[in-house]
Order: structure tokens, then sequence, then C-alpha cells
């Protein structure tokens, strides 16, 4: 793992954050070209776009996109906060990402090494070199504190109703 690996994992943590605060699931992602500089940068974003495709990755796949003017991105690489999905895994695979980096495994829903390893399928025509378990714990930290905050306030709720 190189020093910058560090670096574009905590800007991508950073965007996972910004997502939490915009009550959406914090995963965040940046995309970096192949001489070092952002290219694209987003966090999940279904809720706030009415968008079930709205993954952190694939919103920073469209983004680079836009701004390179091509729909292949190759020699980039991707640094996302959690193991991406079965749909961002393809994503990854049609823009022809060089590289993916990620923090935290995902057990219900990754597709790299945990619930599925679809880069282990013979049949894709593009395998982008992986480097997992960057950052992992800050990252896994912020999922987790998410998801307590948010069965929290419904456990709140629900009290606040039972002395009404």
């Amino acid at each position: 793992m190189a020093k910058n690996d560090e670096h574009w994992m905590r800007q991508a943590l950073q965007e996972a954050e910004q997502g939490a605060k915009c009550n959406e699931v914090p995963v965040g992602a940046v995309l970096v070209s192949p001489s070092g500089e952002l290219i694209a940068k987003g966090h999940n974003q279904p809720i706030s776009t009415v968008d079930p495709t709205a993954h952190a990755e694939i919103v920073v796949i469209r983004s680079a996109a836009r701004e390179l003017n091509n729909y292949r991105l190759p020699d980039t690489t991707l640094y996302v906060t959690l193991e991406p999905c079965t749909m961002c895994v393809g994503a990854i695979v049609q823009a022809r990402i060089g590289r993916v980096v990620y923090a935290a495994a995902e057990p219900k829903s990754g597709a790299i090494e945990s619930a599925q390893q679809l880069f282990k399928n013979p049949h894709f025509n593009h395998y982008p070199e992986i480097l997992a378990g960057v950052l992992e714990e800050e990252c896994a930290n912020c999922l987790t504190n998410f998801f307590s905050n948010k069965r929290k306030i419904k456990k709140d709720s629900k009290q606040g109703l039972k002395h009404d």
C-alpha cells in the first residue's frame, strides 16, 4: 500500500462523511488519474436523487466520463470506502478502470471478496488491480456510527410515542 493510497482514501472518507450529513448511507469515492490528480469525487446519493443507481462509484464514474469526455477511464484508480456491489463492479469493468482500492468489506452485497467474487469470473474482458483494507477501520466506523445513530433515533422516536 502506497502512502498515496491512504491520502486518496481519506478524500473518499470525507465524501462519505458528506453523504452522511445528507442522510445518505456514508459511502464515498474518488477517481484519480494515472498522474495522481483528482478527476472526480462523490458520495452515495440514491435518496436525494431518487435514483437507485446513484452509488458513490457510479456518481464518480459518470462525473469522470463527462470530465474526460470518454466512457473509458483506463489506468485510473478508484478509491471507495466500501467494497463495491455487483452493479458497481459492472460499471468498473465497462469503464475499464485500472485499479480499485477499497476500505471495508461488505459481507451482504460486496462483489469483489465478500458475498460474490466477480473478478474471479473468467468471462469478464477487463480485470482491474484490487487492493482492499486501506483505512478499513476508519471507513467501517463511519458506516457503523451512521447506522447506530439511525437506530437510536428510531428507538427514541418510538419511546417518545409511548410517553405521550
